[in-house]
């Protein structure tokens, strides 16, 4: 017997602002009642100390939600110096307090120049990261520690906008996988005094900024005075998630060779990567986003996500 699945099967891409002190999969579950929806999630857990962009993604979105987890990020950050916490952020137990001295402005700039570029990273025990099954927080929690891998993450860019007493702040561009707490930690050991985070806030998360995003507080507002309706014209298009990928136009013909999971020819395609694909009507009148795919080294386009028409 088939289960029937409860909610509304809608789809779309929903920025929100994640509140600090939720976490990622409360979002998901605060939007899903919000929205009465069938099927929502996120593309990437957010701390719960981390406020900002954090995009969900909505019935057929959801095929989209590993290219926004695999994504650049931009993240504005405070860290604290002197005090080195459990889980590298305000969230954790003080492990030490030491005094800080010597650092200023000038010195935090040199301590920066180690962590531009690629660079190794041993994620934190308290990341998401699963060892035999189970979320690394969850072991830390129990107090158990177990032996992390470095990983290579790039930083493409790490700038310092604000130093003050004992906090200063950062602005950081970095690949996916990277961890801003670690950086915090292991500058404040270059620094000689310890450090973690107090404040973060992402500001960008692959084609989405701040600018994109709605507050639960407007969601439950927008709820009360429009109903579902109102909501429901808030979600940005499931192409919206790979609106910065170039576009390959398909004939209708073309279209339903993709769509049956058929490589295809298209003339004057890009020669690598992923690319957007649009069905596009004979006059030019319509196009339709039918999903993404990838140029195959022999040059024809192979479908890799697509969408189901509603």
């Amino acid at each position: 017997m088939t289960r029937r699945q409860r909610g509304r099967d809608i789809s779309g891409m929903l920025i929100v602002d994640k509140p600090e002190g939720a976490s990622s999969n409360d979002a998901v579950q605060r939007a899903k009642r919000l929205f009465q929806a069938q099927k929502v999630g996120h593309t990437g857990s957010l701390d719960p100390l981390a406020t900002g962009v954090l995009p969900l993604c909505f019935g057929e979105a959801t095929k989209f939600s590993q290219f926004l987890l695999d994504s650049d990020k931009k993240y504005w950050v405070r860290i604290k110096l002197g005090v080195s916490t459990d889980s590298g952020d305000a969230d954790g137990r003080v492990l030490e307090t030491r005094p800080v001295i010597g650092v200023d402005a000038a010195s935090v700039k040199r301590a920066l120049e180690d962590f531009r570029g690629e660079i190794e990273q041993i994620p934190s025990m308290f990341s998401a990261i699963k060892h035999q099954g189970q979320p690394l927080y969850k072991l830390a929690r129990r107090g158990i520690e177990v032996e992390r891998k470095s990983r290579p993450v790039t930083v493409f860019s790490i700038e310092l906008t604000a130093f003050e007493g004992d906090e200063f702040e950062l602005e950081i561009h970095c690949s996916k996988g990277t961890y801003v707490r670690t950086i915090a930690e292991e500058l404040g050991e270059e620094l000689g005094c310890g450090a973690h985070v107090c404040a973060l806030r992402r500001r960008k998360a692959g084609p989405y900024d701040e600018s994109d995003m709605v507050t639960f507080d407007e969601l439950e507002r927008c709820r009360d005075e429009g109903g579902l309706q109102a909501l429901d014209a808030l979600f940005l298009p499931v192409e919206s998630s790979v609106r910065d990928w170039p576009v390959v136009s398909l004939s209708d013909a073309t279209a339903f060779y993709i769509r049956q999971g058929q490589p295809v020819i298209v003339p004057h395609a890009p020669t690598t990567g992923h690319v957007r694909l649009i069905e596009q009507s004979m006059d030019g009148s319509k196009q339709v986003f039918i999903g993404v795919g990838e140029i195959l080294d022999d040059g024809r386009v192979a479908p890799r996500r697509l969408v189901v028409a509603h």
